[in-house]
């Protein structure tokens, strides 16, 4: 599903990524961890074609990523940290937005299954300008899982949310048995909860662990439990 070999990314002197190699198979949920400054953002924006790469590759699907070959983006969904809606919009209004936004029609039943998904249906009528950082972040989620994608990339998709916000959004993800997921995360128990392996990054290099193994045999420096 996502295949990294010799990924180098650096910003003048600095290097951030140094020759990274990452696989990520099919249906693995794999939390994406390293302290601030590690370079997780830029290793996203890599994948996502954001970043023009330096050195090494970076394919999707099978499909080499790079600005002349767009059919490898058609598998993925990205959900950003801080996901822009428009306040003055329903929930509704804005799903429909993005959906006309990406294939020109909404399909108002596929819209209807993902907001139900993520426990928004019965306020989908409410401006978004008064939804809790929660439901803000769920409607951001569905909007992502609209056009079925078999890759979704969620940056901090529990960032500044409650609690019982977390819990919801954790609760959604977990439904998701059919998807390829690649989180970036701070929290501990989010990712024992529901990730099957982890890609830690650290300076300038990923290495890669069941979960079970991660917990074993690494220093979780500021990783939050």
């Amino acid at each position: 599903m996502i295949s990294v070999t010799n990924l180098k990314q650096a910003f003048g002197k600095k290097t951030v990524l140094d020759s990274v190699t990452l696989e990520i198979q099919e249906r693995e949920v794999c939390a994406l961890v390293g302290r601030n400054g590690a370079g997780k953002s830029t290793f996203i924006n890599s994948l996502l074609g954001l970043l023009p790469i330096k050195q090494g590759s970076i394919k999707i699907n099978g499909i080499e990523v790079s600005k002349k070959k767009d059919e490898w983006k058609k598998a993925i969904a990205y959900l950003p940290e801080k996901f822009m809606l428009y306040p003055m919009l329903t929930g509704l209004e804005n799903i429909r937005f993005f959906a006309e936004a990406v294939s020109g029609t909404a399909d108002l039943k596929r819209i209807e299954e993902v907001l139900r998904s993520v426990s928004l249906w019965e306020d989908r009528a409410v401006q978004v300008k008064q939804y809790s950082k929660g439901m803000l972040q769920r409607l951001g989620l569905a909007v992502t899982l609209y056009q079925d994608s078999s890759l979704l990339i969620l940056d901090e998709p529990t960032s500044g949310i409650d609690p019982m916000g977390r819990m919801e959004i954790l609760e959604v993800l977990k439904s998701l048995h059919n998807k390829t997921i690649l989180l970036s995360s701070h929290h501990l128990d989010e990712i024992k909860q529901i990730c099957t392996h982890v890609a830690y990054l650290n300076n300038g290099k990923i290495e890669k662990y069941t979960v079970g193994e991660f917990l074993q045999t690494q220093n979780l420096g500021g990783i939050k439990s």
